[in-house]
């Protein structure tokens, strides 16, 4: 027997609902065979959920990458990356093992937080990872940074934005609206350079909608290593995280994560 074999270099979510543990969840459901490189470790204060970013030494995350590219993936995507250094050496091994099924989740705040963990690791995202990236999936805050747009508060907004990030090297972006977008319906865009297409689903009015991003480019990595096209890997993935969100449980006062497993359980 063999499996498809995936690579997150991502952050550790103690809670479990985002970062590696959001991939893996989401790596399983697939039936793929996922590896993790952690670059940094996300805890929270229990008094208050106030989150802590604590970095791992970029000498450690190059030999776990080095660990995981040697038995060779089929596919990758990065979340969380703990600083500059570690975005130049994500870029220096996608090139070094000639990964062309790169997905770029551009993380830049944790949920439930509104600050830019680093800005100096936006600029760097920009300009070493989103130039390999296979696909991008900003949401609207993200795209905004990336684009360096500003807010981003209608679909033309989001138009403009993931033509600039296209520009910047992106093969494919999704920006995502979701219900944060004024309007009736939670939307996401997919653009490839030259079509948009608009991924329109019901709004889901929960709370419990943490790893939701995450899950999203964990479901797209997935379908790119199983063979899909890219559109193909947006689309299902889409349909995965709606139904992650709509079956989102309470964990504790502070948070809810999405359920990983419901499109596979609940929907089918």
């Amino acid at each position: 027997m063999t499996m498809k074999k995936t690579l997150t270099l991502a952050g550790s979510d103690s809670s479990g609902g985002a970062g590696i543990a959001a991939d893996l969840k989401t790596f399983q459901e697939y039936d793929v065979y996922g590896m993790t490189a952690l670059t940094s470790i996300v805890t929270m204060d229990p008094k208050s959920w106030g989150h802590n970013v604590t970095p791992i030494d970029v000498d450690i995350v190059e030999k776990q990458l080095d660990t995981i590219l040697s038995v060779g993936v089929d596919a990758m995507k990065s979340g969380m990356l703990g600083s500059v250094d570690i975005i130049k050496l994500g870029a220096k091994k996608i090139d070094e093992y000639n990964i062309d099924k790169y997905v770029l989740d551009p993380v830049m705040v944790c949920k439930g937080e509104d600050e830019v963990l680093q800005p100096e690791n936006t600029d760097a995202m920009r300009d070493y990872l989103l130039p390999k990236s296979f696909v991008t999936t900003p949401n609207l805050f993200e795209a905004g940074q990336l684009a360096q747009n500003g807010p981003l508060k209608t679909l033309d907004d989001m138009k403009e934005a993931a033509v600039k990030i296209h520009e910047l090297g992106a093969k494919n972006v999704v920006i995502k609206g979701g219900k944060a977008l004024d309007h009736e319906k939670a939307i996401d865009l997919f653009y490839d350079g030259q079509d948009f297409e608009i991924l329109e689903r019901d709004k889901v009015e929960t709370t419990y909608n943490h790893g939701a991003g995450c899950t999203f480019a964990a479901a797209i990595t997935a379908n790119l290593a199983h063979g899909k096209s890219v559109k193909e890997s947006v689309f299902a993935a889409k349909d995965f995280v709606t139904a992650a969100i709509a079956n989102g449980w309470k964990l504790n006062e502070y948070v809810g994560p999405v359920m990983h497993g419901a499109y596979n359980k609940v929907t089918n």
